[in-house]
């Protein structure tokens, strides 16, 4: 474990000024990493960089930023671009909804895209060429578990984190033998205000499927320190996602084929209307 006095460089965090975002904040300070936190919340990125400041001595600036508006996203790009300090990346902001697709607001639903995934794309984007021309840095993906259980909530959240999921892999692959680390964090029900904002207020869901922020954002940490890819805190068995892996790539060599499988009888339906 890093101890608090060794200088990691200075990690980004994205929806710092509460729950899971919050506790990156702390924890990476903890771990010696000054810190630049972005919310909209500015007393309360306020309050946390000050608590911050003072338990870990670490610098610790804030950025109010709503990452849906165009010009507060490009500026929150232009400190990724510019500031050579910054050597992590943790895309945390995110919006839920829990809503059946057919009784949402489509309104909504392209709020939730702009900022689960194009904020997300375009700070991945900004921060990866100064990764690249410092060999190195990590960037860690907050998705959810719906990303590969899309049936358990809102289609259109789903949707946003098997992207987040997608792209985090895609990441791996062309930035691994650049020294970038890239983890994406597969998250359950976690208490945080998320599901208030998601409709659903996290009392309502039984105890013991909802982790604790703290121990979420701690086993993903953990998981990091293993070297893992994904991470997916409440899977007890490890190999249970290792064989869901292997099934998916073993599959993937065989999706594409100049002829089409032999179930659907193309070549016999032609061979019978020539």
């Amino acid at each position: 474990m890093t101890t608090p006095t060794q200088a990691l460089g200075t990690a980004l965090i994205t929806g710092a000024s509460t729950g899971i975002g919050s506790i990156y904040a702390d924890r990476l300070a903890k771990r010696g990493h000054d810190l630049i936190l972005v919310a909209r919340n500015a007393e309360r990125l306020t309050a946390l960089a000050r608590r911050i400041a003072s338990d870990t001595g670490r610098k610790v600036e804030t950025v109010q930023a709503d990452l849906t508006a165009p010009a507060d996203l490009r500026r929150v790009e232009e400190i990724l671009r510019t500031n050579i300090s910054i050597s992590t990346l943790v895309n945390n902001a995110g919006v839920g909804a829990a809503a059946p697709l057919v009784a949402s607001d489509v309104d909504k639903m392209e709020d939730m895209i702009d900022l689960n995934v194009t904020a997300l794309t375009r700070l991945t984007y900004a921060a990866v060429p100064g990764f690249v021309a410092r060999g190195g840095g990590t960037i860690i993906n907050i998705a959810s578990i719906v990303a590969i259980a899309p049936e358990i909530l809102n289609g259109v959240y789903g949707g946003s984190k098997a992207y987040v999921l997608a792209f985090s892999q895609s990441l791996v692959h062309e930035l691994a033998d650049k020294g970038i680390r890239v983890q994406a964090v597969l998250p359950g029900a976690t208490a945080t205000e998320f599901w208030d904002v998601a409709g659903q207020p996290v009392h309502q869901l039984p105890a013991e499927i909802v982790m604790s922020a703290a121990d979420m954002v701690d086993a993903s940490l953990a998981g990091f320190d293993l070297g893992e890819l994904v991470t997916i805190p409440s899977l007890a068995n490890q190999t249970d996602w290792d064989r869901y892996e292997t099934a998916r790539r073993a599959m993937s060599d065989r999706l594409s084929n100049a002829i089409p499988a032999p179930r659907y009888n193309v070549r016999q339906h032609e061979r019978l209307s020539a």
